[in-house]
């Protein structure tokens, strides 16, 4: 009896040690009755995760639950303290209540002169962060939450700029390391963001900005420089993603601002509020998204010429007829800080292959009301959206919809190993985690 009973017994531990492992099953996990302040679709609920961890930027999940978060400093946010530690913070859900009950910071510190970042993924078991102008790859030993080694440097020498200073990034299954460099500038004015100033002639931040490059994941010690630029014309990709087969990219676009305030002659307020649409572009390699000689007219669903390079307030086309249409837009200044493809089966079948996309919310929609501030999703099929927009999550703000006073502004995405949705806030620090359980309560 006692030959018979040892393997059994020996099975059952290896099986515990095996569940301790794997995150809480979603279905197990409880709701909270306010969804944690969140608008939802029916059948769907919200906890809060984790809250107050600094200014959340983007995130990612590991197989077994761990949740990985790069924040910013105040640097960008009003000069507030951060919370002591690393801008890196890892977040686990032991007892399966769908709250983070481990919080471990790490990486660079505003003690030792960082001050964080928005890029993170996970790539064949090591994690990559954004850090000031790095990027940065740690290494874990087996069974632990955070690593206990320095990083190494993958690339270096990213720019810096005041106007738009995050370096978002995905990797593809090959490695491909697409990484985003912010205009320096709202539309490459002589003067920034000045009555009529027109446009440099030529552009010269397209060799360093406005764009993506392409690194190697695999690699380290590579060096930003102008050879790497994988697609231009694109003003800032907060958002960027890559699909199920793990070889199409995809980037959200933040569009430029003030054109009824820097050229009053051409445009009226309510246009200025209402265009240029933002956009969701598929990336091809050595492609023009157009920026900074166009934009994205919503009414007209065109690219056309901006004032800055010769437009006449809507109606001239000039070079954007050549340029690369994005695939989908979305309202004027709603910032679009992350995307994601939803390739999981948790949630019902119209989401599967979709997009959601976090909407950061507008500071420049007047005289119009402000917007964004939400979740939306787009369905998608053979790797382009079906149909328009709609809004998934919303709530965030609370009763103010501007930038200094919203109580939550959404900015990352990610989805858990069981196919939750997870929702990042870089106002005061706040993570989701969204389920599907159907009629369950």
């Amino acid at each position: 009896m006692i030959a018979r009973r040892l393997p059994i017994v020996l099975i059952a531990l290896l099986l515990a040690a095996c569940r301790s492992e794997r995150a809480p099953s979603a279905a197990s996990q409880p709701c909270a009755s306010d969804n944690g302040g969140l608008t939802l679709p029916a059948g769907f609920c919200a906890t809060v995760f984790a809250d107050s961890i600094g200014h959340a930027r983007h995130l990612t999940v590991a197989p077994n639950g761990t949740v990985y978060v790069n924040t910013w400093s105040g640097v960008y946010f009003g000069n507030d303290t951060p919370p002591a530690g690393g801008f890196l913070v890892a977040l686990r859900d032991t007892s399966g209540d769908g709250k983070a009950d481990v919080t471990t910071r790490f990486g660079d510190s505003v003690q030792s002169g960082g001050h964080g970042g928005s890029g993170i993924a996970l790539y064949k078991g090591a994690l990559y962060a954004e850090a000031n102008d790095k990027i940065l790859r740690y290494a874990f030993a087996a069974g632990d939450i955070a690593p206990n080694a320095a990083p190494v440097v993958v690339v270096d020498g990213l720019p810096l700029t005041v106007d738009h200073p995050a370096h978002p990034f995905a990797i593809d299954s090959s490695g491909g390391l697409y990484v985003n460099s912010g205009s320096a500038s709202n539309a490459c004015q002589v003067q920034n963001r000045t009555l009529q100033s027109k446009g440099h002639q030529p552009c010269t931040e397209l060799n360093t900005r406005a764009g993506i490059w392409r690194y190697d994941a695999n690699a380290t010690g590579q060096h930003f420089s102008p050879a790497e630029r994988y697609a231009t014309g694109i003003r800032n990709a907060v958002g960027i993603t890559v699909d199920a087969t793990g070889l199409v990219i995809y980037a959200t676009q933040h569009g430029r601002d003030q054109l009824a305030e820097n050229w009053p002659k051409l445009y009226q307020p309510i246009q200025g509020a209402s265009e240029p649409a933002e956009e969701l572009l598929q990336l091809e390699k050595g492609a023009d998204y157009g920026w900074p000689e166009c934009y994205f007219d919503s009414t007209q669903k065109k690219l056309v010429l901006a004032p800055e390079y010769g437009g006449d307030g809507g109606t001239a086309v000039g070079p954007c007829a050549t340029k690369k249409e994005p695939i989908a837009t979305f309202p004027a200044h709603w910032a679009p800080n992350d995307v994601l493809l939803y390739n999981a089966d948790l949630f019902p079948a119209p989401y599967r292959g979709g997009a959601f996309i976090a909407f950061h919310g507008s500071w420049n929609r007047a005289p119009s009301p402000q917007g964004g501030y939400n979740v939306v999703f787009v369905p998608f099929a053979g790797g382009k959206p079906t149909g328009s927009y709609e809004v998934f999550a919303d709530g965030f703000a609370g009763a103010v919809k501007q930038p200094g006073q919203a109580a939550h502004r959404p900015a990352g995405l990610a989805v858990g190993p069981n196919g939750e949705l997870y929702i990042a806030d870089d106002a005061h620090g706040r993570i989701w985690r969204v389920a599907y359980v159907g009629s369950m309560k």
